[in-house]
């Protein structure tokens, strides 16, 4: 079998959104399960619109979502030459000639055939003229004047487009830069690719780009076409549907594993498996599957999909991966010791690194600047409240050990001995120490907090 190649061509002209994402990833996987080879290339030819910090963002996207690049990174700017090279050969084994037309004169034949009810394209009146260079000259590919341009895509099968549907398309502008379609036929040939993952918005390009290959003597990828992702509602997904760029959910406190796995199964199955390894996902995705309706993006999944993740993870592992989310919090730069049993209480009720740093926040200020929730402390550290508040200090203090395990056996027996039921003794401890009624089991707190943390702040809510 012919080595896979596949390759990503975003433009710089604004950070990586998810759609581009899943497209990437897609590629990506595809190379990689065959043990092929994944290009990226920056297609940055749109001057006024493109962005080095754009590019540097896209970068830092592919490598924070782990989707590693073979060989160098190409620039189109970079090879304007090379296109133009081949649009030399194609004017000189006679599939392109010069065109003298103006933008004005295409435009009115256009609208002449609208007006006939044909389909607005040009008319190929210099197509037989033999002009040369000259200026405002264009160049165009001189395509077959009948037949059909058939192929099979990957996700939606047999298309097949007459070419009486296409024109002699323009493949040098008269400022003598090549156009979308004739760069990209000249880099996927260099660069050795055999299959484009692309959205489905390049359809209409395909015919076109097949028709290049063909008059280049070229062969020709294996195209697959993706549909869009859709917002809940079916419609065009956007900002409102919580579709965001890559970096923002970066910023939030994404794991890039579940951003990843959510995307993939955006528009591929395999089976009814909704989490994967990303060692799975090499081994599963070899093209097909790949569902020709259009998926619909949930925040709420999405969520799901990365608090497994979290749940999943090695708490060392996501202590160092919270720990720029506390610092960001202005909750200090914690050591990895303190952050670990951080993380085993809350990240069972947190969805996103950021959110779980945020809970936090209770156990990291001192007693003083500890607030309460009004509704919770009037409930709780009521009369009775705080007379169980002021036994258990002294309970508690006599505990050596200060260890969970001892402050447990301390806490049933203090709730055994005087005839009580757990719940009318762990609401006001919880409030006392968290300042809402949350957080993670009374012991560990407590453990975590230490004796005299502990011990000022049921003396501040039993006052």
């Amino acid at each position: 079998m012919t080595q896979v190649v596949t390759r990503f061509a975003p433009s710089p002209t604004g950070h990586l959104h998810i759609g581009g994402a899943r497209t990437a990833i897609f590629c990506w996987l595809l190379a990689r399960h065959f043990n092929g080879r994944f290009h990226l290339r920056i297609e940055d030819t749109d001057l006024l619109r493109s962005k080095q910090e754009y590019t540097d963002s896209i970068l830092a996207s592919m490598r924070w979502l782990g989707l590693d690049w073979d060989g160098e990174l190409t620039y189109q700017t970079q090879r304007t030459g090379i296109y133009n090279a081949y649009v030399d050969k194609l004017l000189e084994n006679g599939h392109a000639y010069w065109c003298s037309c103006t933008p004005e004169t295409v435009e009115a034949m256009r609208e002449e055939a609208r007006a006939k009810g044909l389909k607005p394209r040009y008319n190929g009146c210099c197509r037989n003229r033999d002009l040369g260079p000259g200026e405002g000259h264009c160049v165009r590919l001189k395509a077959p004047l009948s037949g059909k341009v058939v192929f099979d895509d990957l996700v939606k099968g047999k298309i097949a487009v007459d070419v009486g549907e296409l024109d002699d398309m323009v493949i040098r502008r008269a400022d003598g830069m090549p156009t979308y379609n004739m760069a990209v036929v000249v880099d996927d040939h260099d660069m050795g690719i055999t299959h484009v993952i692309r959205g489905d918005d390049h359809v209409s390009n395909t015919p076109r780009q097949i028709l290049i290959y063909e008059a280049l003597g070229l062969s020709v990828p294996r195209f697959g076409h993706v549909p869009m992702i859709l917002g809940p509602d079916r419609q065009k997904l956007s900002k409102r549907h919580g579709a965001r760029a890559v970096i923002e959910y970066q910023q939030d406190g994404l794991l890039p594993q579940a951003l990843v796995n959510y995307l993939v199964r955006l528009g591929w199955s395999h089976g009814n498996q909704e989490l994967f390894t990303p060692e799975e996902l090499v081994e599963y995705f070899d093209g097909t599957n790949l569902n020709p309706a259009a998926a619909a993006f949930d925040p709420t999944k999405l969520e799901w999909c990365n608090a497994h993740f979290m749940r999943e993870m090695p708490l060392a592992e996501l202590a160092a991966l919270t720990a720029p989310f506390v610092e960001q919090a202005g909750l200090g730069n914690l050591p990895q010791e303190r952050l670990e049993p951080l993380c085993a209480m809350f990240r069972e009720r947190a969805n996103n690194l950021k959110a779980l740093a945020e809970s936090f926040r209770p156990l990291l200020v001192p007693a003083a600047e500890l607030e309460y929730a009004e509704k919770d402390a009037a409930k709780h550290l009521a009369e009775a409240g705080k007379a169980h508040l002021t036994a258990l200090a002294a309970v508690f203090a006599a505990c050596a050990p200060f260890t969970a395990e001892n402050l447990e056996a301390a806490l049933n027996a203090y709730v055994a001995d005087n005839g009580l039921k757990f719940k009318e003794v762990a609401p006001p401890l919880r409030t006392a120490l968290m300042g809402f009624m949350g957080g993670s089991h009374l012991n560990e707190i407590m453990a975590f907090l230490g004796r005299d943390e502990t011990l000022a702040r049921l003396e501040k809510a039993a006052g």
